[in-house]
């Protein structure tokens, strides 16, 4: 699994974690902001009013309310992101990466709007009657680039598991563990049962499920977040002067957060408020498809608002307990990863700057003098004895009472450690280190008026908000399914979907946050490079819309 999640690292580095992809991901963002002079704003309240119906037309195609074809859209985007992916980006980028988190919202919000518009426009309806749209459409269609439509249909099925099947699960499973004890195999069962119960029935099931599911889970979360902020108000003003000041400098250590340089909060931040509100990767269109309307920019108005509610209010939400709580830079009791656990040569000691930015620079895999052990670890007890040849270093942070065990007891004996990773992987080690992703926050959430009980707070909110993502991503996946082999391979599609989501519920964590990173890549890419080509039918579709509204700019 360490070869695995290596390989996995190795081709990121290529894609999500190299500068061409946040720069081009933002960049159109920024483009298509000041193209369209700003729509994220001017039609805010026009988009409102349309999902509230005021604008529908009898007769119109499609198979759900522009309401139902949102709350799907943000069934698909509300999910682990809003708290594992949150909380990641913290730990992984300190304060300043939740800035980055929003103006890829804010800038997501017009390539959202973009991508919408056009893929409505070129939908198609299939051999059932239902409607099928989504980037691949208006790539063939409109670019005339059938093969460009093709890779990024391949993609959309790959991103399905990436991003809406595996880390889903994980999540969900790891959650209900820590919080109710309940074994991961139980999880899996219930929950791949659940999911097919509901996939099998389409879109029509899927957009009931989703409407029914994404008022309940906002409001519960909602509730349980207040219950951490409130208490903490006092920290809230001096967390937001520390996400505008850490932005363009990054963020230096404290507590036990060894800091991140400007570039890593800036490349976690952008990654994480993609895989968040998913703006310009193609998956939203494919939804919003399915609605009743005939007027291509009215749908993609609607779209609009998906980024807003995602990242900047939900995310914000979860960012705000998790700094004003302060668990973000403290060090508890945990069980240590492996894709998260480094052994290196020689002895670090965390008060020394120097010590912390050359172990900064190490775990970002930059130029550094630090290096991963190779040789024997002397344990008694579960206690390591040659603590002088090493430095044990969990979730970037220096690990604190270490202890090896095996079968429930503490080791005794040589350990072989191989470039900083135990070469036997059924020895389970734990001790005092940061936490990050989902038990980060459910931490936080037991800082509030609710204590300990706000941890099924987290519990609950993550199983509806991963749950509902993973079957908006069924449908996007049998979409992509659909347009590639036709209807009849839809079927088979979602069985291998449904065996996706048992298995991830048992595998390691790291090892799928970093699937999915290279995933969303692969999927956004080309719908990026598409809409910039199709700019100038953009900017004309929504020229036209207001024409025939009698409108100029709302």
């Amino acid at each position: 699994m360490d070869r695995v999640n290596e390989f996995l690292i190795f081709i990121d580095s290529f894609l999500g974690s190299a500068y061409w992809f946040p720069a081009l991901l933002l960049s159109t963002g920024i483009f298509f902001t000041l193209y369209l002079k700003f729509p994220q704003i001017r039609y805010f309240r026009h988009a409102i009013a349309i999902t509230q119906g005021k604008f529908d037309k009898d007769g119109a195609r499609g198979d759900t309310s522009h309401f139902q074809a949102l709350a799907t859209a943000l069934s698909g985007t509300v999910g682990t992101g809003n708290i594992g992916g949150v909380a990641l980006a913290l730990h992984l980028g300190g304060p300043a990466a939740l800035f980055w988190m929003w103006m890829t919202a804010f800038f997501g919000m017009t390539s959202k709007f973009v991508e919408v518009t056009l893929s409505h426009k070129y939908r198609s309806q299939t051999e059932d009657g239902t409607m099928a749209g989504g980037p691949m459409y208006y790539m063939e269609k409109g670019l005339k680039l059938k093969w460009l439509a093709v890779l990024f249909a391949i993609a959309t099925v790959l991103s399905s598991f990436g991003t809406g099947n595996l880390p889903q699960i994980n999540n969900i499973a790891a959650g209900l563990e820590s919080t109710f004890n309940l074994d991961p195999l139980i999880t899996a069962i219930f929950m791949s049962v659940l999911l097919a119960m509901v996939i099998i029935g389409g879109i029509t099931r899927i957009a009931k499920v989703a409407a029914a599911i994404v008022p309940t889970m906002a409001i519960i979360y909602l509730v349980g977040a207040l219950a951490v902020i409130i208490p903490n108000v006092g920290n809230i003003l001096p967390s937001f002067a520390s996400i505008f000041s850490d932005a363009f400098t990054g963020s230096a250590a404290t507590g036990g957060f060894l800091g991140a340089t400007f570039a890593y909060a800036f490349d976690r931040g952008v990654a994480r408020g993609l895989y968040s509100n998913e703006a310009g990767q193609g998956s939203a269109p494919i939804a919003h498809a399915a609605a009743r309307t005939d007027e291509p920019a009215d749908e993609g108005m609607v779209s609009i608002l998906e980024p807003f509610i995602d990242t900047i209010v939900i995310c914000t939400i979860t960012g705000l307990v998790i700094l004003s709580s302060g668990v973000w830079a403290e060090k508890l009791d945990n069980e240590f990863q492996r894709a998260d656990m480094r052994v290196v040569s020689g002895v670090y000691v965390e008060e020394n700057e120097a010590h912390q930015r050359e172990l900064i620079a190490y775990l970002s895999n930059d130029d550094s003098t630090v290096a991963g052990f190779n040789g024997s670890l002397q344990v008694i007890d579960g206690r390591i004895q040659n603590q002088a040849d090493v430095t044990v270093i969990n979730s970037r942070s220096f690990a604190e009472n270490v202890m090896f065990s095996l079968d429930g007891e503490p080791v005794t004996g040589e350990l072989a450690v191989s470039d900083g990773r135990l070469d036997d992987q059924s020895v389970v080690v734990s001790g005092e280190s940061l936490l990050h992703s989902v038990p980060l926050t459910t931490e936080a959430f037991t800082r509030g008026l609710f204590g300990n009980y706000g941890q099924y707070i987290v519990s609950i909110g993550l199983m509806l908000f991963a749950f509902s993502t993973a079957i908006a991503w069924s449908y996007y996946g049998d979409r992509a399914m659909t347009y590639l082999l036709g209807p009849r391979s839809v079927m088979p599609y979602r069985v291998v979907y449904v065996c996706g989501f048992f298995y991830a519920a048992l595998a390691d964590t790291t090892v799928i946050w970093n699937v999915s990173l290279i995933t969303i890549v692969l999927m956004t890419a080309p719908n990026l490079i598409g809409i910039l080509l199709m700019r100038k039918e953009m900017k004309s579709t929504v020229k036209e819309y207001w024409v025939k509204h009698g409108r100029q700019s709302r």
